[in-house]
């Protein structure tokens, strides 16, 4: 099954890093967290990929052809011209890197790569977020259910740690606590390529019309996670995931 990744955006909310290079290519752990989604849907039996680039996407395309000098030791004859990579750590990746533009909304982003994508079921999601998520349930959940799309559906981490107040008396402190009980779209879609015809042009945005009218012709189906979810939309999103991935135990670290 093929999975396709949007990385095309801008990010403009962690412009620190992405005046340099787009937001899927900002590092964690020394590797940019658009490795570490394709290493998840890698460990689940997924390792074809469509990647949809826009802004700067030259750089998504120079760590995939490069990708032997990003990984591996290598060894430079530079009388013959010839280069020997030691250790090769590869990855059993097929990979189609594709410019879908750099004003291009999510959906146009979609529509642009429909050739790529074919017929039947695919994945889709965002490039900049992480989880634990369990794909091979969710790919069970969407084939059967029987409808066109399928979301994955969380609830975000709190940003602030919380208080309990009785009168003006602090009574008890909550650290970050999960948000609200309302769930959001947390990407990582289960997708039939009938989807696609439901979107009108590049600038179509995925989550609302195309999302809308499936969800109103009894084609969207939701499947639930309560387990860890954390997109890299900030500075501090940035910090709190190499935190995690430091202390040797980052939660979206399934392989």
């Amino acid at each position: 099954m093929k999975v396709v990744i949007l990385a095309g955006g801008f990010g403009t909310r962690i412009s620190e890093e992405t005046h340099l290079k787009p937001k899927p290519m900002v590092e964690i752990g020394g590797k940019p967290i658009l490795w570490h989604i394709m290493k998840l849907y890698a460990a689940a039996g997924h390792t074809e990929f469509v990647i949809c680039c826009g802004y700067k996407g030259y750089l998504i395309k120079e760590y995939f052809a490069n990708y032997f000098l990003h990984r591996c030791d290598v060894t430079f004859d530079l009388a013959s011209g010839s280069m020997q990579v030691h250790q090769n750590s590869a990855e059993p990746w097929k990979v189609t890197v594709m410019d879908t533009g750099e004003n291009t909304l999510t959906g146009g982003r979609l529509k642009r790569v429909r050739d790529s994508v074919g017929e039947g079921t695919f994945c889709f999601t965002y490039g900049d977020g992480v989880s634990n998520v369990n794909l091979k349930d969710l790919v069970a959940f969407h084939k059967a259910h029987g409808r066109k799309a399928t979301l994955t559906a969380v609830q975000p981490p709190g940003r602030f740690g919380a208080i309990d107040l009785k009168g003006d008396a602090v009574t008890r402190f909550h650290e970050k606590p999960q948000g609200e009980g309302a769930w959001i779209n947390g990407g990582f879609f289960v997708l039939e390529s009938s989807v696609i015809d439901y979107i009108a042009d590049d600038q179509t945005i995925f989550e609302r019309q195309p999302l809308e009218s499936l969800a109103l012709e009894n084609q969207l189906r939701a499947f639930r996670h309560s387990g860890f979810w954390q997109p890299m939309d900030t500075l501090r999103d940035r910090q709190l995931l190499e935190e995690l991935w430091s202390s040797g135990a980052a939660p979206w670290k399934t392989w």
